[in-house]
């Protein structure tokens, strides 16, 4: 592995941790219920197609995110990208769910999705390799622990009111979260000097088989996101569970995100490396996702207790994927880091895509036996994976 430059800083690593916890809840009041606004405003359950479009416009910003970076630095990126997220949901607040409504909520995906790949670059200028899977690992817990309140709190504003209740909150939430971020980064706006064409990082990528291979688990790993994300609420409706037992349903779903990924991370950096762990994670994920498919009662438990399977695996899939990542970049790669959240795109464009086509044909529950097929894909680079010889030293 090439030498990193490193500068480790606990203060700013926290700053951004309280800022991760934030934005993730305010993103899982919305992402959990989006799928539906789609369907409200467009009068279909087959809404891949909005979510193509708008992963496709992040994708293609994403693959020159590091060149706005160079020009205008780190945070401040982020706080403008933040800030035109709150502008896209002032005039959410104000539409109906509609052709304009569905426009402005595809900006607000593809700010909210910008948005982390920017925290990302800030965050990695202030860790150190050798407790990556530490500073990851706490970095996603707390960001989780957001996530694990956002779908109860999202799910009981729809049953007292429409969306745009949920917008108004989401709103003045992320007015404060923009404040607290401006004070706490205000002076973090480092400039990398990266400069490279968007053919010569695909080239630099391609020459790097270990990053090509994780890569390849992140994919995976947003493509059953995307799946679960878009379809998951609107099967659960479809069989009859409410709104406030789907709350609760993607709670008990979250816990693993909150409990599991520390120690995880902890176990990386100090016993076994990611790679054994990563493969036990993909193990766990593609046979619980195939159980999905037989699940047809609308009991909470039952639910419950499977969706939880799903998230024990990928809990595990996203703290190893990250960690083992980021102990071979530093703060400078801004153009790995932004091609490697790429992931995230290209798993919705996809998995949108597929199942678009797949549900001209077949069922809605379809798709979860199409997101397990995908997920055992992965088996085969994360076994290919070199390990990280940091993880026996540290």
């Amino acid at each position: 592995m090439p030498k990193h430059k490193e500068h480790l800083d606990r203060k700013k690593t926290r700053a951004i941790n309280y800022i991760s916890f934030f934005l993730g809840f305010s993103q899982a009041v919305l992402i959990y219920v989006m799928s539906s606004y789609f369907k409200q405003a467009s009068g279909t359950e087959n809404v891949g197609g909005f979510y193509f479009i708008a992963y496709s416009a992040l994708l293609l910003i994403l693959l020159n995110l590091h060149k706005l970076t160079r020009r205008m630095g780190k945070t401040s990126v982020f706080l403008v990208i933040l800030a035109l997220k709150i502008i896209s949901l002032v005039f959410l607040v104000n539409s109906a769910p509609s052709s304009w409504g569905i426009f402005l909520l595809m900006l607000y995906v593809i700010f909210s999705g910008l948005e982390w790949v920017s925290l990302d670059t800030i965050l990695e200028s202030f860790s150190c390799d050798k407790e990556s899977g530490r500073i990851r690992g706490k970095h996603l817990t707390v960001l989780n622990a957001g996530f694990l309140l956002g779908p109860f709190v999202s799910t009981r504003l729809l049953g007292l009111v429409d969306f745009s209740g949920v917008f108004v909150f989401l709103l003045l939430f992320n007015v404060l979260v923009f404040f607290y971020a401006l004070f706490k980064l205000r002076d973090t706006n480092g400039k990398p000097q990266v400069d490279i064409s968007v053919s010569n990082l695909l080239r630099k990528i391609s020459k790097r088989k270990n990053v090509m291979a994780i890569y390849y688990v992140s994919f995976v790993l947003e493509f059953f996101y995307a799946l679960m994300i878009i379809y998951m609420p609107i099967y659960l409706r479809d069989i009859g569970l409410s709104w406030s037992q789907i709350g609760i349903v993607f709670s008990v779903m979250l816990l693993p995100f909150v409990f599991l990924q520390y120690p995880m991370g902890f176990s990386a950096d100090k016993k076994m490396g990611e790679k054994k762990l990563l493969i036990c994670g993909l193990l766990i994920m593609a046979v619980s996702t195939t159980v999905v498919y037989f699940v047809h009662a609308p009991v909470v438990f039952v639910w419950s207790l499977t969706l939880l399977g799903t998230r024990i695996g990928a809990a595990m899939v996203e703290i190893l994927r990250d960690s083992y990542f980021y102990k071979r970049i530093d703060g400078d790669d801004v153009d790995l880091i932004g091609f490697f959240r790429t992931a995230m795109p290209v798993g919705y464009i996809l998995a949108a895509s597929l199942s678009f086509v797949l549900l001209l044909f077949l069922p809605l529950s379809a798709i979860f036996l199409l997101s397990a097929l995908i997920i055992f894909s992965a088996l085969i680079p994360a076994y290919r994976l070199a390990e990280n010889r940091l993880a026996k030293k540290s």
